[in-house]
């Protein structure tokens, strides 16, 4: 059942409707065999795109749809309810376009944000590296001035859409200065040295590519540079609050759709006489996923009502992707459960469900690094 949603305006109650109905008939019938396959939809984003979902919280100068992020994130959250593997490369993409929005100059905006929000230039985040991953502090990837041009040299580990975006956004280093010797560059794809590995087997997410991205020389104008020299940290760290919010969604509308999954399982099949939630020791594990899921839909709202309202939000944003992810961990478990020895088969999807849960509680921060950062503003 779609979940209840209370949205700011028509318009916005328009614009979600808008997004499940692209989702039923563009994505659901495409993702079972697109999974199986580990087929990468690349022409789903165009069409998000070209409907005006990757622009949602984007001022309309650029094409974007000016909405405030608690709807953008409800959409996503449909988006991911339909197809996680969608629903994770849209929050990347809008991770890769943030720095050049909040920090590029006008006319880095004027020439690249229009094509990448209608969808015809598909975005890539490059901040992990092997021995880098939660502390990106330090990473080794380096960017070198040679008159009006920089070589980049390194490896940028776990990169959605490695290999397949159209624009890296890559975070390398530009001095020896810890934390403040890191910038950020964009970097179209075909510029020469910019190489992809084999794409990662992942336990789930079949359908969105992770590879590792490596640049050998790879030379770019010095205009390609997105903000200062030096400020390439803060920008990533600001980009993963707001990432933080898209997977928190995602989360969200994957555990709904297990829910929903096993509601039905639930309805149709019987044990002793009677459909099996009205036994009460299922129909209680029903209901413990069902508040699982309002509490996640209402934690990532809640956060995201503070960044549109300008305030702080960066604890909140750990909050919400802590609590969103690992409760779609529980959720997707116990859809497994309560469909028993068929959930157990890939006859249906629950068990994908179940695998593509787990790395949400990995990427975009570790759930001991939300901990970690909740922590510390509880220690200020």
């Amino acid at each position: 059942m779609p979940a209840t949603r209370h949205l700011p305006t028509p318009e916005a109650e328009d614009l979600v409707a808008l997004t499940r109905e692209i989702a039923g008939k563009e994505l659901a019938p495409r993702v079972d065999d697109a999974e199986r396959t580990g087929t990468f939809p690349r022409e789903v984003f165009t069409t998000l795109g070209r409907a005006g979902l990757l622009s949602l919280p984007y001022p309309e100068e650029y094409g974007g749809g000016a909405q405030p992020y608690e709807v953008y994130l409800q959409a996503l959250e449909e988006i991911g309810a339909a197809w996680a593997s969608v629903g994770v490369g849209v929050s990347v993409h809008a991770l890769s376009c943030f720095p050049l929005f909040r920090y590029g100059t006008d006319e880095q905006r004027a020439a690249w944000l229009p094509d990448m929000l209608s969808g015809e230039r598909l975005g890539a985040y490059c901040l992990s590296e092997a021995h880098a991953g939660s502390d990106p502090a330090a990473m080794r990837a380096r960017a070198v001035k040679d008159g009006d041009s920089y070589v980049l040299n390194g490896a940028k580990a776990w990169t959605t859409h490695g290999g397949k975006a159209d624009f890296y956004t890559v975070m390398a280093r530009t001095s020896d200065d810890g934390a403040r010797g890191i910038s950020c560059f964009h970097v179209p794809a075909g510029t020469p040295g910019l190489e992809f590995d084999r794409p990662e087997d992942k336990m789930g997410l079949m359908g969105s590519t992770t590879a590792t991205v490596r640049l050998e020389d790879a030379r770019i104008p010095a205009g390609n540079l997105i903000g200062q020299e030096g400020q390439g940290l803060s920008i990533a760290l600001a980009g993963l609050d707001a990432g933080r919010l898209g997977i928190a969604a995602v989360a969200t509308g994957l555990a709904q759709r297990a829910l929903d999954t096993a509601v039905a399982y639930a309805k149709e099949r019987e044990a002793f006489g009677k459909a099996i939630i009205d036994h009460q020791g299922l129909a209680f594990v029903l209901a413990d996923m069902a508040a699982a899921v309002e509490s996640a839909r209402a934690t990532y709202l809640a956060a995201a009502r503070l960044k549109d309202a300008g305030r702080p939000y960066g604890r909140e944003a750990s909050i919400a992707k802590l609590v969103a992810t690992d409760n779609a961990m529980k959720v997707t478990t116990d859809g497994v459960q309560v469909l028993g020895g068929a959930g157990y088969t890939r006859d249906f999807p629950a068990e994908r469900y179940m695998r593509e849960a787990k790395v949400m509680q990995i990427f975009e921060g570790t759930n001991q690094i939300q901990r970690l950062v909740i922590s510390r503003h509880l220690s200020r």
